[in-house]
């Protein structure tokens, strides 16, 4: 018993006299490897720490309390007063002493002040005076795979400046990535639409539904139709919430941190005689209740932009002990995208394309996993926005119009 106490005695006071011993922060590192953006006599550069450099410039694992440094630097060549507000970046953003707190515990008092100190004095000022620079870091909630956030900068002149990053963070192989988007289709084969007619034939031509790799059994029901370049498609789905996930032949799962299965790979379902280009997936509190999204680049363009074929569905189990089903209405987890998308102002225009045949709850199809499921058959077709678009004007397109009363339809009456 007096071993086990002495043990418990010598080992408090080790840790307790852990030193803080960061490195130093050299801005002219951070800058070169920032996105810049500039607006009406503003700058801001922007540069996301991976784990291995927070830990080395700040002296702390910062990564595994979910903190991800991102450093700005905002440049005011305008004659007036600018303030950014950091909750634009991120709404739960940590304050500085608010990090350092959650590393007091192993730390002698005199390491607990430099902490304060070194956090306090390295976090960037919300204030920016004429002709002036500021740089400095915001603490915010850690995300793999490309960092997305919005920066507004309100001006003296009474005007809003709004920037949006799109940055890699080191670490997370995403899937997209991996992709060789120039390879995938060969210049005969690519087809580019004007008339809307034509592009919904071509359309309502394409299978039902994604397969098994030997295209030989259906899995889950085609239900979307995304019209967009791919930058504005990711930079949408990233600020609505969703997660992008890893490339399966680079994913190590027993190398990974608990909130990291947010990013696993999605299961492959083919299309086009390959795999998704991209999934994305966004859970619930817990990881029994996600929804899922993969999308496939296609040959076809319309009205200038890259169309896109996705397919949608929620899937849920019980337990943690039962497997996986997609909710049997597959049109929930679609009709969900169009208004996350909507709310997240990223839509410009929507409409629905009659793609299958009815469903009905009574006589349901099957997935490849035998899940059963049903629906109204129409492919929702949305247009994403490459800049923020106003709730209140989204248009809808009327080509093929979804059913009124759908519950009586889906019954089979």
């Amino acid at each position: 018993m007096n071993t086990l106490v002495f043990c418990i005695l010598t080992s408090t006071i080790l840790f307790s006299c852990a030193t803080f011993k960061p490195q130093s922060i050299d801005e002219s590192t951070l800058r070169a490897k920032a996105q810049t953006h500039t607006k009406n006599g503003v700058s801001i550069s922007a540069a996301v720490l991976s784990a291995e450099e927070a830990k080395n410039m700040f002296g702390l694992p910062l990564y595994k309390k979910g903190i991800q440094p991102v450093w700005l630097e905002i440049k005011n060549t305008t004659p007036y007063r600018m303030w950014f507000p950091q909750v634009s970046v991120d709404r739960n953003y940590f304050a500085p002493l608010e990090v350092a707190y959650m590393h007091h515990s192993t730390y002698a008092k005199a390491s607990k002040q430099e902490m304060d100190a070194y956090f306090h004095k390295h976090a960037v000022d919300s204030l920016i005076n004429p002709g002036t620079v500021r740089s400095g870091f915001i603490y915010t909630n850690l995300e793999l795979g490309t960092k997305a956030f919005n920066l507004d900068v309100i001006g003296g002149d009474h005007s809003l400046r709004a920037f949006t990053f799109l940055i890699p963070v080191e670490g997370l192989r995403v899937d997209h990535r991996e992709v060789d988007w120039n390879g995938l289709f060969a210049d005969h084969d690519k087809i580019a639409f004007d008339s809307s007619k034509a592009f919904r034939q071509a359309i309502k031509k394409l299978p039902c539904c994604t397969t098994d790799i030997d295209g030989t059994r259906l899995a889950d029901p085609i239900n979307l139709v995304i019209i967009g370049d791919g930058e504005a498609v990711l930079s949408t789905l990233l600020k609505s919430g969703w997660d992008e996930t890893a490339s399966a032949l680079s994913h190590t799962p027993k190398d990974q941190l608990p909130w990291e299965f947010r990013y696993e790979p999605v299961k492959p379902l083919y299309f086009f005689n390959r795999p998704q280009d991209a999934a994305f997936r966004k859970s619930r509190s817990t990881l029994n209740e996600r929804n899922q999204l993969r999308l496939w680049l296609s040959p076809f363009s319309y009205e200038g932009k890259q169309v896109w074929i996705g397919q949608i569905s929620r899937i849920l189990r019980p337990s943690i002990l039962a497997k996986f089903i997609i909710e049997p209405d597959v049109d929930q987890a679609r009709t969900y995208l169009l208004q996350n998308l909507w709310y997240a102002q990223g839509l410009i225009k929507y409409g629905y394309i009659k793609f299958t045949d009815i469903v009905t709850i009574s006589a349901p199809r099957k997935s490849l996993a035998d899940d059963k499921y049903f629906t109204d058959g129409l492919c929702l077709v949305m247009w994403i926005a490459d800049t923020s678009v106003s709730f209140s004007t989204v248009q809808f397109v009327e080509w093929d119009k979804p059913v009124l009363n759908r519950k009586k339809l889906l019954l089979g009456r």
